[in-house]
Formats: C-alpha cells, structure tokens, sequence
C-alpha cells in the first residue's frame, strides 16, 4: 500500500489543522493505521492510532485536543488537530500495517520500523 499525507501548513498556537492520509487500496483486515511526528533534532515518535478492530490509541501529550478517525470508503485517515502549541511543530507521517501493532508503536513497546508502510510526511509548523 502507498500512503499519501496532506493537510500540513503554519498556524499560529491555538489554531487548528486537520491532515489527511490517503491509502493507494483498501487494507484487508486485520490493519492498523497511525500518526507519527518528528520534530527537528528528535526522533519519531507515535502520536495517534487505530486499527480495524476500533481500538484507539492517543499519545498522552495530545490527548484532548488531537483526534484520529478513518473514513474507509474513500480509504482516508485523519487527524484533527486543535489547540496547537509550538511543540507540536514537526513532521507528520502516516503509516500503516497489515496487523493491529500500531498502538504498540505509538506507545513505545515497538519500533517502528516493524510497521509495513510510510508516507513520506508533511509539514505542520506551529508559531507563538
């Protein structure tokens, strides 16, 4: 599967985005989609979760103001972003697996590089 983000741009702290992540085919179940972020100089880190079971996994540091959703007919994950802060500036990759690991990733307890497919991110910038 191909994965194709957009959405991202530069807002100011408060402000909203929200990106979208479209899958070149339909995932067969079992899958897992998720967001990751990477800001400059730090490492990926997992940001938000689903996968075809409607399990749903948040990273702490977004809970409440990021939300993940999935529109499977037009084979489209989401990520609605409000309340964005300046820490919240990095890139935003979308990545999918053939097996429900993402939250495993998203967490921390897997590497990443376990999951089966990346997009190739884009660009949120959020200014003070």
């Amino acid at each position: 599967v191909q994965l194709r983000e957009s959405g991202g741009g530069s807002v100011q702290s408060g402000g909203s985005l929200r990106l979208s992540c479209a899958a070149s085919e339909r995932p067969s179940k079992p899958y897992c989609m998720g967001w990751f972020r990477q800001a400059p100089g730090k490492e990926r880190e997992g940001v938000a979760a689903l996968d075809s079971g409607d399990s749903i996994t948040i990273t702490d540091s977004v809970k409440g103001r990021f939300t993940i959703s999935e529109d499977t007919a037009n084979n489209t994950l989401y990520l609605q972003m409000n309340n964005l802060k300046p820490k919240d500036t990095a890139m935003y990759y979308c990545a999918a697996d053939s097996g429900r690991i993402c939250q495993l990733v998203v967490l921390g307890r897997l590497a990443d590089n376990a999951l089966d497919a990346w997009g190739q991110g884009t660009m949120v910038t959020v200014s003070s």
